[in-house]
């Protein structure tokens, strides 16, 4: 939510951090003593805000292009839900954040700094005075010469410190979950499939409704390629919109600013709109011609593909066939203004749903659902930018809090109040609202309806009479049954992999080393076993591809044979010939696994590195076991 770029030298010292406030992405908290020798910027910005996702990108060029530079994200959240810190943190994760934020819920640095708008920067020298500000997008080029410049200048006088500062991260000390972060859901009615954008996997998920994967639409590695299945890239896709007639599904790659465009019979990816560089606001161009912005969710109306533009404040419309496309509603001004609907102004639009005749969308910075009815936009729920809360009733007295899904339903609308952590029932004609899921305090608890927990849903989608919910926050699907009026979470099962040294059926977690204890080993023992167990409160999901592969190091007085793997009991027995009387070697093994909370539908995967020491000795063990116990999540 930006009010404009500028740059300017600002002067004078540096206001310290405030004490006693909460950091994330770091181990401790910092001070601008300790920042002495570097170039630190200063990047202040709230997680549901559009621009300020579209400057992280320059922000990592411009750590990767200065191991002098510290940038701390200083983050001044907007909506209430944003000052949750756990919150934060998964938006840390979701976005991959790479440096120390500051949670400033009291906006002390925000009107120390005389800051007024989402994002904004302040860039400090290395002796701790400021020596510039600026706001908007575009922050590589906004920093880039005067870093250089500052660098250079202190560096000849000896002040600057060339090694890079190293914190400690969220995603290196959190499992990941099936799904990552999954952002939008969409059916094929006639096929009985679903359709799951698993965002920070980079793929597309093809499943059943009882959440068996059939199919993996992208490699899982982070990219732009078309092509097959397994070997198109994408970036966080969002929003999908499914064709029946050609049996194809639409893909709003959001972070590769494009539309793609995959066949569901050929199992190939294509890309029909969009250049891959973030658009401004051209009114319309010709499939890869024209640049566009942030797409995050689409809808298929008659021979049109419309076109939820989160980052321009727009809806777009694109003819299936010529790939013509053009700004059809909103002026690109960011705001809630009815009227002519290119005239009118949208805020973020995320997602999109319609009737067969209309089309409403969630508008996410003014908290509204909205509607386009021929050629005028209408709001129905919703007032303003700084107008949000979770109150049902009547407009204009109905609040939501940054809704992002919304699907149309016999009449009626469904709406992901993403920040209330529920699900609503909007009615169009009546212009009311009521609460149909949720609490309106985050967790991730089923069962019925008003009293289930999610955590900042996003996507919809009826298949079967049921309502599918990318629950984002928790990493799950879940589903309401109208017919019980209860809430359940699906249990996602992946394919096994096929055959083949690199085969990957799902990007997987990351792995960490976990160095066992010693086991000391007799002469006479002719095979270890090494069992996995899962966490306190699980059970191992047997329906998942689990693996374990195991080798050893070369020499040393042990060899290894081939491992005889039990996946099953999730243990492998692995072979040894003892060659000598005393000795060490290490035995490597990389486990991927899958496991479920014990009488719960929440599943997740984790994965590890081994290794586990075997030292000979005379007074070692004949039959030695070694046992690793996964942690829970969290």
């Amino acid at each position: 939510m930006s009010l404009g770029r500028r740059l300017f030298g600002r002067g004078g010292e540096a206001i310290e951090f405030p004490e006693g406030a909460q950091w994330l992405n770091t181990d401790h908290p910092l001070t601008l003593d300790e920042l002495k020798g570097r170039i630190v910027l200063l990047d202040f910005w709230t997680y549901c805000c559009i621009n300020c996702m579209h400057v992280i990108p320059d922000l990592r060029r411009l750590e990767e292009k200065y191991p002098e530079l510290v940038v701390v994200g200083v983050h001044s959240a907007k909506f209430e839900n944003e000052r949750d810190a756990a919150n934060i943190s998964a938006a840390i994760l979701r976005y991959d954040i790479g440096h120390p934020v500051l949670v400033d819920n009291g906006f002390v640095l925000w009107h120390a700094y005389g800051v007024r708008a989402w994002p904004s920067f302040v860039l400090i020298d290395p002796v701790g005075n400021v020596a510039g500000q600026g706001s908007g997008e575009g922050a590589y080029d906004m920093f880039d010469a005067t870093i250089a410049s500052l660098s250079a200048a202190f560096g000849e006088q000896g002040l600057v410190r060339k090694d890079r500062m190293r914190f400690k991260l969220l995603k290196d000390t959190v499992p990941e979950d099936v799904l990552s972060f999954p952002g939008k859901v969409a059916a094929d009615e006639r096929g009985t499939r679903l359709f799951v954008s698993d965002s920070n996997h980079n793929s597309v998920l093809v499943m059943t409704p009882e959440g068996i994967v059939k199919e993996t639409i992208g490699s899982g590695a982070q990219g732009r390629a078309d092509g097959a299945f397994g070997e198109a890239a994408l970036f966080r896709p969002q929003g999908l919109a499914y064709d029946p007639g050609p049996d194809a599904l639409y893909i709003a790659d959001t972070e590769n600013h494009l539309v793609r465009r995959a066949d569901l019979r050929a199992r190939t990816v294509t890309t029909v709109l969009g250049t891959g560089e973030q658009g401004g606001r051209a009114p319309g161009g010709r499939g890869m011609a024209v640049a566009i912005s942030s797409p995050w969710d689409l809808v298929v109306l008659g021979e049109h593909l419309y076109v939820a533009m989160a980052g321009t404040h727009t809806i777009w419309r694109m003819h299936l066939g010529t790939l013509d496309a053009e700004r059809w509603a909103g002026s690109g001004a960011e705001d809630i203004i009815d009227g002519p609907r290119r005239q009118s102004a949208l805020a973020q639009p995320s997602g999109i749903a319609t009737d067969g005749q209309h089309i409403y969308f969630a508008d996410s910075e003014v908290s509204a659902v909205r509607a386009v009815e021929g050629d005028r936009v209408r709001t129905i729920v919703g007032e303003g930018l700084f107008e949000f809360g979770d109150v049902d009733g009547q407009a204009p007295r109905a609040r939501l809090q940054h809704p992002i899904g919304i699907v149309w339903r016999d009449g009626l609308l469904y709406v992901a109040d993403t920040y209330n952590h529920r699900v609503k029932v909007v009615d169009p004609r009546a212009r009311t609202s009521r609460s149909l899921i949720g609490t309106g305090e985050r967790g991730r608890d089923d069962g019925p309806a008003a009293s289930a927990r999610l955590n900042e849903p996003n996507g919809l989608a009826f298949l079967g009479g049921r309502l599918y919910i990318a629950d984002t926050n928790n990493g799950a699907l879940r589903v309401y049954d109208p017919a019980t009026g209860a809430v359940t979470t699906v249990a996602v099962r992946m394919p096994a992999p096929a055959p083949g040294p690199s085969a990957r059926s799902h990007p997987g977690p990351r792995a960490r080393t976990v160095r066992l204890p010693t086991v000391r080993v007799s002469p006479r023992a002719r095979a270890v076993v090494l069992r996995l167990e899962p966490p306190e409160g699980h059970e191992w999901n047997r329906e998942a591809p689990s693996s374990i592969a195991v080798e050893a190091s070369p020499g040393g007085p042990v060899r290894v044979g081939p491992p005889e793997v039990d996946l099953d009991a999730l243990e492998v027995r692995v072979p040894l010939e003892v060659a000598g009387a005393e000795g060490t070697t290490t035995v490597r093994a990389r486990a991927f696994v899958f496991f479920c909370q014990t009488g719960e539908g929440l599943c997740r995967m984790d994965s590890v590195e081994l290794e586990l020491p075997l030292e000979v000795a005379p007074d070692g063990q004949d039959a030695p076991v070694a046992v690793h116990r996964f942690a829970p999540p969290g």
